[in-house]
């Protein structure tokens, strides 16, 4: 839910040694100077405050008020929503082994023939709404609906809403249906979540 720059590093004693060996002129990578003034609560550069107030603000939406538990919950329900929707598209998803599918995106192959690129710029053109981009092997070949942070079933429907007309718009052949799938995903979820509360609560 940060916006990008921040980073977290793990370092073990072997690893530090391995860096003090090192005879490499690095700047990036050289953890005495972090290390040095970190011990008297010091950064050694200008640091990143406002990430670092974001960071303490996310952790207690992520932990304290919304629970780890319900986080993950919460992130696997919009993936398998969004799964359906692209299925109800009639489109491929980007993940042979449903066993590797990702819980904070969800890559969906064009049909042969159309641009990922050329889709993207209608939904940002049309609805101000941007979808992530293929990389590599599959530049304008995939687009990207990510699902994670700090995000709700509404949002995702309004996500897969500007996708769905997207596709229209940008004449990428498709069904329809496809937020309606997911519509009917997440009020099944949510009707079975209220009576499982309601039983604890009996």
């Amino acid at each position: 839910m940060l916006p990008p720059g921040l980073s977290f590093n793990a370092l073990s004693p072997k690893a530090l040694s391995v860096s003090n060996q090192a005879k490499l002129p690095r700047s990036y990578w050289s953890w005495e100077e972090m290390l040095g003034p970190n011990k008297n609560g010091f950064f050694p550069y200008t640091p990143a405050t406002n990430l670092l107030y974001g960071l303490r603000e996310s952790l207690h939406m992520l932990i304290e008020e919304e629970g780890l538990a319900n986080v993950f919950a919460r992130h696997d329900r919009h993936a398998e929503a969004t799964r359906r929707a692209v299925r109800a598209w009639g489109l491929e998803i980007l993940c042979l082994n449903p066993a590797e599918y990702s819980s904070s995106l969800t890559a969906v192959l064009m049909p042969p023939g159309h641009s990922e690129i050329a889709f993207r710029k209608a939904v940002l053109d049309h609805f101000n709404m941007s979808l992530g981009s293929g990389l590599g092997k599959v530049t304008d070949k995939v687009f990207r609906i990510g699902h994670l942070g700090d995000f709700n079933d509404l949002t995702l429907l309004g996500t897969l809403g500007g996708v769905e007309m997207g596709l229209e718009i940008a004449g990428v052949p498709h069904k329809k249906g496809g937020v309606a799938a997911a519509m009917s995903y997440l009020t099944e979820m949510a009707a079975s979540a209220q009576a499982s509360a309601r039983r604890d609560a009996a």
